[in-house]
């Protein structure tokens, strides 16, 4: 039998776990220090919590938090409609195969090109617009990214559109590993579609959730800038103003990194926050079936 030394192990994860450092500690670290100094050019002045009393004064941020909060109401879409259309393609729906790469290819889409696309289709002389217009639903041609109260909804559902592939995908994926004979079985006892989904397939989804839920909890507190910049740069006003949005405008419009990187910190603050008891969640369910 080969023997070898406690360290060996450790010694082997060791180059990676340096990498690992470097790439993401250092600029972690990086962050919270510079969120605490005034910073012209590299560095500045230590200032303790003057940027965090600043920013927290400002009504800009406060209206950021709320429409990255608004935004997480998308998690549960996002969810639901991979789950319902995973499952419909899984029972094989005519032309699955073309739906599935249909539903998947947005996802792969740039999102420069998504927000200049929809930024031109849902303008008030956009083609939704006149589609609107030209099948008698005039009432519904609304101005959805110039009106206040439409445009971060809109920008949700560009969103939305974007992700639900990867949903889908992952979901099909696991529906595909599963037993067949489960399914089989309730149907001869007679459950319907909605009770086979409800009683036999949703338990079996439930790691895919997990992960599929925290995977888009981030994506609404920290990667939807790309779609608010193209889409609405922010507007009309602070319509659709967002933390990443908030972080960029300080950081290269204001040259004031130190604020920004004082909301950088919060915006990780509140995602650990959110992530922290999904995890415990997970650990839970997976305690309760090895038990």
């Amino acid at each position: 039998m080969l023997r070898t030394n406690r360290l060996t192990p450790y010694l082997y994860i060791a180059p990676v776990v340096l990498l690992l450092l470097f790439v993401f500690g250092y600029p972690l670290v990086a962050i919270f220090d510079f969120s605490l100094r005034r910073i012209r050019g590299g560095s500045g002045p230590f200032i303790g919590l003057e940027n965090y009393r600043q920013i927290l004064k400002d009504d800009v941020f406060h209206l950021a938090i709320v429409h990255n909060g608004q935004l997480l109401l998308a998690v549960p879409i996002l969810v639901i409609a991979g789950i319902v259309i995973g499952v419909i393609l899984y029972e094989r729906a005519a032309g699955w195969r073309f739906h599935r790469t249909l539903l998947f290819a947005p996802y792969i889409i740039a999102i420069p090109v998504i927000g200049t696309v929809f930024s031109n289709m849902l303008s008030l002389n956009g083609a939704v617009n006149e589609m609107l217009r030209a099948i008698g639903l005039r009432a519904l041609a609304l101005d959805w990214l110039g009106t206040a109260r439409l445009s971060l909804w809109s920008v949700m559902g560009v969103v939305i559109w974007h992700e639900v592939g990867f949903g889908i995908v992952l979901y099909l994926a696991r529906l595909l590993g599963l037993n067949e004979e489960l399914q089989e079985a309730a149907t001869i006892d007679g459950a319907g579609w909605w009770q086979r989904l409800w009683y036999v397939t949703l338990p079996q989804l439930s790691g895919v959730t997990e992960f599929y839920a925290v995977v888009s909890v981030i994506t609404m507190l920290a990667w939807v800038f790309p779609f608010v910049y193209v889409i609405t740069r922010g507007g009309p006003g602070n319509a659709t103003q967002v933390m990443e949005l908030y972080v960029f405008n300080y950081a290269f419009r204001n040259s004031l990194p130190g604020i920004a990187s004082a909301v950088a910190v919060i915006l990780f603050l509140i995602t650990l926050v959110l992530m922290v008891p999904l995890f415990q969640f997970r650990t839970r369910s997976e305690l309760e079936e090895v038990g």
